[in-house]
């Protein structure tokens, strides 16, 4: 088993008695399925339905003090902080970042389950998350059975599964959730009630209106800076996202990218030619006729 200290997230408490509440009013994710033990993908949107920050959610055991810890970018900590306090007006809640970031851990179950910790939600692959200061990784690490790696082999690891991050894959505040594959990480609840962006978010699943996808891509030995765009002969078609050991993410049209296939034509990035993983997942599956 490997773990490793993944430094650029961070760790905001949201806690009180109107907590749940008021985050189920906000994200897309459904507050009222979590426990502590069990984490969740979801995202604060724009009401015009884009991404402002994804992260995992967990629910704080009544030991800890209750509440929740939102597993997010360190980056984009304080801005999920900010925006939050903007919207609890008078709900009874708090909202604070914490000196936390997080170990994960992978390739094999944990010989013990601490506390703050959860299976990754959107695919159980990638293991372990263990809510942490930076001063127990190796600790903690050795209390599961692991051993302690770089992040860049975790970030090799996250690439192979093809699941997506904010800053590479995706530009935040420029993406709705259907074009990050939240909607298939189960970052999506479709059948809770109202939150930010909703309205978006419900048109896109129910008229199948996403045409832009992150998708997997195979590379040669040599990989393409990210941001670079992916071209289907003098046609862009997407960019590129991070790439490493030969594997990488896309951010591509996949209605351009299947016309591409289906008359034979390479894609490139930066004059490198890339292969889909999975050349099916461009491929629009035809609206069944109502009965």
């Amino acid at each position: 088993m490997k773990s490793a200290f993944l430094p650029d997230r961070s760790v905001i408490k949201v806690a009180g008695e109107d907590a749940r509440n008021f985050l189920n009013g906000l994200i897309t994710t459904d507050v009222d399925r979590l426990k502590p033990g069990l984490g969740r993908f979801g995202a604060l949107l724009t009401p015009q339905g884009k991404i402002i920050v994804d992260f995992l959610i967990t629910e704080v055991p009544a030991g800890h003090g209750g509440g929740f810890l939102i597993d997010c970018p360190k980056a984009l900590a304080a801005t999920l902080a900010t925006k939050l306090k903007f919207y609890k007006l008078r709900a009874k809640v708090t909202v604070e970042n914490l000196d936390l970031s997080v170990l994960a851990a992978w390739d094999g179950q944990p010989a013990a389950q601490p506390d703050l910790a959860f299976t990754d939600p959107r695919n159980a692959e990638l293991g372990t998350r263990i809510l942490i200061p930076e001063d127990l990784k190796q600790k903690l690490s050795d209390l599961i059975g692991a051993d302690l790696v770089d992040a860049a082999d975790y970030e090799a690891h996250r690439i192979a599964l093809g699941v997506p991050r904010g800053g590479l894959d995706f530009m935040y505040s420029d993406a709705f959730p259907h074009e990050t594959n939240m909607d298939r990480l189960a970052g999506v609840d479709f059948d809770k009630g109202c939150y930010v962006g909703q309205e978006v978010v419900s048109r896109m699943q129910h008229r199948g209106t996403a045409r832009t996808r992150s998708i997997k891509v195979l590379l040669d030995d040599v990989s393409p800076e990210v941001g670079v765009s992916v071209m289907a002969g003098d046609k862009q078609v997407g960019t590129m996202g991070s790439s490493a050991q030969g594997k990488g993410i896309a951010l591509v049209r996949i209605d351009r990218v299947a016309d591409a296939l289906d008359v034979g034509q390479p894609l490139t990035a930066g004059g490198l030619t890339l292969t889909l993983a999975e050349p099916d997942v461009v491929r629009i599956p035809a609206k069944q006729p109502i009965a």
